[in-house]
């Protein structure tokens, strides 16, 4: 089938290559010349394990490409809308760049003679597809529901730093469609994955989405207040949560506890959901609480090293910067508040990553940066672990520096654990 996504972003290029992957010819649209110069020359402009090879091969054998064109998706059978979903101060959902982009594609849809189906895979709030995606679609392309127009909405579920897994090999495939035809047309793309196939109405499957995202950061703001709890008792959380993860009723993932969660996904889904709830008068106490939870858990990590040195003029090696290995993404990471609430202490700050230092060099330039951990702890007084990047196990790096670990990926001579 040939598939046109609008948005080259994380979710809309790893679906791009994804979709050649499984057979389909596929066009990658973006307003941004920078991203399509990069993509067709092979150099996707984030890091995804596998993605710029994988992307290669089908720029290479010719399913795969990118533009700046929109009528490019004239010639497809499918668009895929792949825009972003950025939060507004008050939680929720701004849908400027989801609204811009259906109508562009209606306008570009008008001179198309046969029938067109666009997917929604952006994350947007339950009732968006059917009360605001539809009617402008139908308003801008002249065309009605039916024969002539298929709606869906193709929620993602991709980790990142996994993502390419997850695609190819994911637990679910869940579409909500207008109808049959539309429902038949969006599973056959799927029709190599083996994996159960749900079908839904549009509202049911953005409400799943945002549900599974809710449902596991509450289950990581859970784990983490009873971690605190389990350091303060003098017990190892890990342990704990062996004995927990062997409830059938429960199981062992999402049990880590950690310096908190972060990335694109969990923290802006749970504020849009709750500023809709909140616009429809239902209470949002768990909520606020995984929320609260998870806003002050990286901070811990500051106030165990406090107990331990005074932090005025200390310097500090921070090891870790994206919210979690195998991706550049420092959105909503740990990393921020507890790099923040340092240099606020008087503490002098270098820092490590193996990805994403370009990426926080923009919000923090004051700060060193280091090509390696091992020059990052080099005279430092104090390390803290943000990230679990494989190579920040070695416990042959810190010596008898105190450690701070959020991660629970070592152990050392002079060591805290954040929950153990």
């Amino acid at each position: 089938m040939k598939v046109s996504v609008i948005g080259s972003g994380y979710v809309g290029l790893v679906s791009g290559v994804c979709f050649a992957e499984l057979g389909h010819t596929v066009v990658c649209i973006d307003t941004i010349k920078e991203k399509v110069d990069s993509i067709n020359a092979g150099v996707p402009l984030i890091f995804e394990e596998g993605l710029k090879e994988l992307m290669r091969k089908h720029l290479d054998d010719g399913s795969f490409q990118a533009t700046q064109d929109l009528s490019a998706a004239i010639d497809s059978d499918m668009t895929f809308l792949c825009v972003g979903t950025p939060s507004r101060e008050d939680g929720s959902i701004d849908l400027r760049y989801v609204l811009q982009a259906v109508e562009d594609l209606g306008i570009v849809l008008r001179q198309k003679e046969g029938r067109h189906v666009l997917v929604v895979k952006s994350t947007v709030l339950p009732t968006t597809t059917n009360d605001k995606v539809i009617p402008l679609l139908v308003q801008a392309s002249g065309k009605s529901i039916g024969d002539h127009l298929g709606v869906a909405m193709n929620p993602e579920f991709l980790k990142e730093g996994v993502a390419i897994t997850d695609f190819l090999h994911p637990d679910r495939v869940v579409i909500g469609a207008t109808d049959d035809r539309t429902f038949h047309e969006v599973a056959s793309l799927y029709e190599q994955i083996k994996a159960p196939i749900l079908r839904t109405d549009l509202s049911t499957a953005e409400m799943i989405k945002m549900a599974s995202n809710a449902f596991l950061a509450a289950r990581i703001s859970l784990v983490n207040e009873l971690g605190n709890l389990s350091k303060v008792l003098g017990m190892d959380f890990r342990e704990v949560a062996k004995g927990v993860g062997l409830d059938s009723r429960i199981g062992p993932q999402f049990l880590r506890a950690g310096c908190g969660f972060g990335g694109s996904c969990f923290p802006k889904d749970i504020k849009s959901i709750r500023a809709q709830a909140r616009e429809l008068g239902v209470p949002t106490d768990m909520l606020d609480a995984v929320l609260s939870v998870n806003h002050r858990q990286p901070l811990r990590m500051v106030e165990i090293l406090e107990r331990e040195m005074d932090l005025e003029g200390k310097t500090v090696a921070v090891l870790g910067l994206a919210f979690k290995p195998g991706t550049d993404d420092i959105r909503e990471a740990s990393s921020l508040t507890v790099v923040k609430e340092l240099l606020r202490k008087g503490a002098k700050v270098r820092a490590h990553d193996p990805q994403a230092i370009p990426n926080f060099r923009r919000l923090f330039p004051e700060i060193i940066y280091c090509d390696t951990a091992k020059e990052c702890l080099y005279e430092a007084d104090a390390a803290l672990i943000l990230t679990e990047w494989k190579e920040y196990s070695d416990r042959g790096l810190y010596g008898d520096m105190l450690l701070v670990d959020g991660r629970g990926i070592t152990k050392t001579n002079n060591y805290q654990g954040i929950c153990w």
